[in-house]
């Protein structure tokens, strides 16, 4: 477990941010924005899918591109699937690529936030970096409550990148074994059913207390219109 407390600590916040960063620059006004948003909700729709992670294993394999990238410019990549203090990382930077999804959402709450606002702060000499966080912050509570609870419970449940990287052992050295993984491995490699059921439950009991914090916590920081 503590493998995907790791996976979900690292990957949840960093790849909100990576889609709030990009939902604010989409939000500009740019030429072309329905095609810059499908691009970056693509990764999102594919990320999940086994081929990906066929494909994510090849790029940081040994012989893989990233590794030819870093000796292309005199630098010696360790390895990244095979050595234990980097494979849960590929894994990370797999999940904070996915980053489409919530930046969508992002991006229909920044559209909601009145124009107005910004110029009255504007007139008042607030500088931009004052009205993020005076402004669009405070109105983008609701959405970033909504992106937290879905983006955390979507990391615990993730099994396919750990089961094709690791090619189902979890490993190096367990490494990336997932809780999902190993409940795989309970119910289906060493046929406990018992077991995995009573993990499963383990599994949805975490959750749900997740999310009651959560809820519980919002009244102190999620900010809504009335």
């Amino acid at each position: 477990m503590n493998v995907t407390f790791t996976y979900v600590i690292f990957s949840v916040p960093f790849k909100l941010l990576m889609a709030l960063a990009v939902a604010a620059a989409l939000n500009k006004g740019l030429e072309g924005l329905p095609l810059y948003r499908a691009i970056f909700y693509l990764p999102s729709l594919l990320g999940g899918s086994v081929a990906i992670a066929i494909l994510w294993r090849q790029f940081f394999s040994t012989d893989g591109l990233i590794t030819y990238l870093m000796r292309f410019f005199g630098y010696e990549g360790p390895g990244w699937i095979t050595t234990p203090d980097y494979s849960l990382n590929t894994l990370i930077i797999l999940s904070i690529w996915q980053f489409g999804s919530p930046m969508i959402i992002f991006l229909a709450g920044l559209r909601q936030i009145p124009k107005d606002m910004y110029e009255a702060a504007s007139i008042d000499g607030a500088s931009k970096m004052r009205q993020f966080f005076k402004i669009t912050l405070p109105l983008l509570t609701p959405v970033i409550f909504f992106n937290v609870v879905m983006q955390t419970i979507d990391a615990f449940k993730a099994f396919t990148p750990a089961f094709i990287v690791s090619n189902g052992t979890g490993g190096p050295v367990n490494s990336t074994l997932f809780y999902t993984l190993y409940l795989y491995q309970e119910a289906f490699a060493y046929l406990r059913m018992g077991s995995a059921s009573a993990l499963a439950w383990i599994l949805v009991i975490i959750i749900a207390i997740f999310t009651s914090i959560t809820f519980a916590s919002s009244k102190l920081w999620v900010h809504y219109d009335d």
